[in-house]
């Protein structure tokens, strides 16, 4: 039986606006996650419960607020524009959101229709999955569903709505709105809430803030282990606790590129591939100016709350290049790697860079001997290999196995994926959501999607997720 416990929908009113999802005219279950299901509990969930139109006992559904900064400029107000929180669902292992993303028009929608149609729905669901498979710190799929409604963008498409779970939904954004209009017991109710949420082991702010900023150079370095590339690094699209959120133009890397940029909406390259880093930490810049006033009271003193707040933020770089070692150490068989090693992982990255080699079968093929067959300078890897192996730990081959996944959710075929299922074809969406549940072990008959895209198979820009 679900139980639900909604502590953030008990905090002031303030905080959030309480809203039934839009009805959806004839919901149909297209991916449904059934062992999520069992482990929260609603096993027995259906298209109508998923899609809103039913409410389970229980739930209090609400559209919270928050800000943030969009690409560098400042939005005072976003907010759940098309999303509703059923609630909160206590399990064994802890507490979710239960979040229906495209369930209709909230008070923060502005000017858009509330919904979201079956692409970006799709490509969340597998995408967010394939992360959890992987070990990255990510929000969850419970359900993807297909409206029976029609979503009108350049053309009408069909409705999709994607039942998401996460740890929590309160981003950066969600300290920093209620910062910009200096309310400070606001601030004090979500950063007591969070840190009993999060990280209950921080006694103070101070310490809440030092495992945020942990919990981001954590999740971080595994992005950039896997190719990831975000697209849309705002401050309202970072989870405090370190989860993935918001997988809106994100993409994995197929032919290396540091510069790497996806999101037709980057024109600068804000949020490139290699820029991910430096964007984590100047977000928990902005995270960490909204501790200042609280922290004046616990500290003494204006002056005293900014230089230790100042000295967290400026832990980041080390924390962040100690997970990076110890993230690439493993894809290389490397069991502690150490500053030395750096410059070992960072010319097979040079190497991979100069020739455009597929990232993830490159670095899986380090396993078979293959690695060298995506490199054209084949001479510079073999100088390469032969410093390798004296670095590699005795049990190598276990280490590159467990670092290095044989498939991810290629570009290209998520986009098959969904324009097969605009044409009422689910089963090719269905095939890769089950594949990238086990991303080390690809099996024969799914050997093609290891492979990356031909030259006419490309996908060189994804679109938000609207």
């Amino acid at each position: 039986m679900t139980q639900f416990d909604n502590s953030y929908a008990r905090l002031p009113d303030r905080f959030f606006t309480r809203i039934a999802p839009e009805r959806a005219p004839a919901p149909e279950m297209v991916l449904w996650n059934a062992p999520l299901a069992a482990e929260l509990g609603v096993a027995d969930w259906d298209a109508e419960i998923c899609a809103g139109n039913v409410i389970p006992d229980g739930a209090d559904p609400i559209a919270q607020v928050y800000g943030g900064h969009q690409f560098g400029n400042w939005s005072p107000q976003l907010g759940d524009g098309r999303a509703v929180m059923l609630g909160e669902v206590v399990t064994d292992k802890g507490r979710f959101d239960i979040h229906l993303k495209g369930a209709g028009r909230t008070p923060y929608s502005r000017n858009g229709d509330g919904r979201a149609w079956i692409g970006p729905v799709l490509r969340e669901y597998i995408v967010s999955e394939f992360m959890h498979a992987v070990g990255v710190p990510t929000t969850r799929a419970l359900a993807a569903v297909r409206t029976g409604g029609r979503v009108q963008r350049e053309r009408a498409y069909p409705g999709g709505i994607l039942v998401r779970v996460a740890a929590s939904h309160i981003r950066v954004g969600t300290f920093q709105y209620f910062t910009a209009r200096e309310d400070y017991e606001a601030v004090r109710l979500l950063t007591d809430h969070a840190r009993a949420r999060h990280f209950p082991q921080a006694t103070n702010t101070l310490e809440f803030y030092q495992e945020a900023v942990h919990a981001q150079a954590r999740l971080i370095a595994k992005w950039m282990g896997l190719g990831f590339v975000h697209g849309v690094m705002n401050t309202d699209n970072m989870a405090v606790s370190g989860e993935t959120i918001d997988f809106g133009p994100c993409a994995f890397i197929d032919g290396y590129s540091p510069k790497a940029v996806y999101s037709s909406i980057d024109t600068h390259g804000r949020y490139a591939y290699e820029q991910q880093p430096s964007m984590a930490h100047w977000n928990l810049a902005q995270l960490g100016s909204c501790f200042v006033p609280q922290l004046e009271d616990e500290l003494g003193g204006q002056q005293q709350a900014i230089d230790a707040l100042t000295e967290v933020l400026n832990s980041f770089p080390a924390l962040y290049q100690a997970e990076w070692r110890k993230v690439f150490g493993a894809k290389l068989g490397i069991a502690d790697a150490e500053e030395d090693d750096v410059a070992l992982i960072q010319d097979l990255l040079g190497l991979m860079a100069k020739d455009g080699a597929d990232f993830t079968n490159t670095l899986r093929g380090l396993l078979d001997d293959s690695a060298r067959d995506w490199l054209l300078d084949r001479e510079a890897f073999d100088h390469w290999s032969a410093r390798w192996a004296e670095r590699r730990a005795p049990a190598w081959q276990e280490i590159v196995a467990g670092a290095n996944p044989a498939v991810i959710p290629r570009n290209h075929r998520i986009e098959e994926a969904i324009q097969a299922a605009l044409e009422g074809d689910d089963s090719k969406a269905t095939r890769l959501a089950e594949v990238l549940s086990h991303p080390f072990d690809l099996a024969g008959a799914d050997r093609d999607l290891g492979l990356p895209p031909r030259e006419d198979q490309m996908v060189h820009m994804t679109f938000c997720g609207t």
